[in-house]
């Protein structure tokens, strides 16, 4: 099985235009499979781009094409009111890209869904998206580096690194459930935990892959529920072992403040929940494909 999305999975671009970044990506995602049933602007309601039919709003889009996901890549100015938008609509799984959202909009819109919309689900934002090999992909994910047949299931901070694990797991041969990258700002809409208890409830995810970063406290979280709630074995790796604290590095979570955030603290509290932790992507590829060989 696959979480979140799958084949049957309608979705909606929001902020389409001939010359958007959301078109070049939705594109890609339709050309992997992906069920792309319009795109939303509210200067070009009633335009078919790139045979993809444009609606002035996602209201509209919903009504028209029965979409169950949107996947959201616009300026970040207008993201926050996009996600809202999104679940007033009734939209049930939303991937934001956009990156840079100010903290407070995101907080804003992230709470106003927990209030409002508890049926919604968010992914992002300033995340690479999500994709079950084979079945659906909504984001910037090359497909071509994902293998469909499982048994494992990733879940990323990093955006490169979500790549990265992709790429070593299908040149072993092990195939991935669902990869899902929830993204380093201050507050995702998805986090760890949600990811690591639907990996745990699918039959077919055997095993997790999980990429960590410093900042925050997520990794942490993660490790009590892991210690408590899960069955399947998890290989993890943590980024930014040698970042200076004070200093945001890449994401804008990605910033040590004190003893607190460190790549080294995250590392103790995996390893104590009993996770396979290594020091370097790579590692925790070799090691992912050990356990899955071990597990048959």
């Amino acid at each position: 099985m696959s979480i979140f999305v799958d084949e049957t999975t309608k979705v909606v671009i929001q902020g389409i235009s001939p010359t958007s970044q959301g078109l070049y990506h939705g594109l890609r995602n339709k050309a992997y499979g992906t069920k792309v049933v319009g795109g939303t602007n509210p200067k070009r309601g009633g335009e078919v781009i790139e045979g993809i039919d444009v609606y002035a709003s996602m209201a509209e889009a919903v009504k028209e094409t029965g979409a169950t996901a949107s996947f959201i890549s616009v300026p970040p100015r207008g993201a926050a009111d996009a996600i809202v938008e999104a679940a007033e609509a009734g939209i049930a799984f939303i991937v934001c890209i956009t990156e840079g959202i100010p903290a407070q909009d995101e907080a804003l819109a992230y709470n106003r869904l927990v209030r409002d919309f508890p049926g919604t689900r968010l992914l992002g934002p300033n995340c690479p998206g999500i994709i079950s090999p084979g079945k659906c992909n909504i984001g910037i994910t090359s497909g071509d580096i994902a293998l469909a047949g499982g048994p494992v299931g990733i879940v990323s901070r990093s955006g490169t690194l979500t790549y990265q694990a992709l790429h070593e797991l299908s040149q072993q041969g092990i195939g991935q459930t669902t990869c899902v990258g929830i993204g380093g700002d201050p507050v995702p809409g998805t986090n760890f935990i949600d990811c690591l208890a639907a990996f745990e409830a699918d039959p077919e995810t055997k095993a997790v892959m999980m990429i960590g970063e410093i900042g925050g406290s997520e990794e942490e979280r993660a490790a009590e529920f892991i210690a408590t709630s899960m069955t399947k074995p998890v290989a993890a790796y943590v980024a930014g072992v040698t970042a200076p604290p004070g200093r945001k590095m890449g994401h804008a979570g990605a910033i040590i403040s004190g003893s607190q955030g460190t790549a080294q603290a995250k590392m103790a509290a995996l390893t104590a929940a009993g996770v396979f932790v290594t020091q370097n992507p790579t590692a925790c590829g070799e090691k992912m494909v050990a356990i899955v060989r071990g597990l048959s």
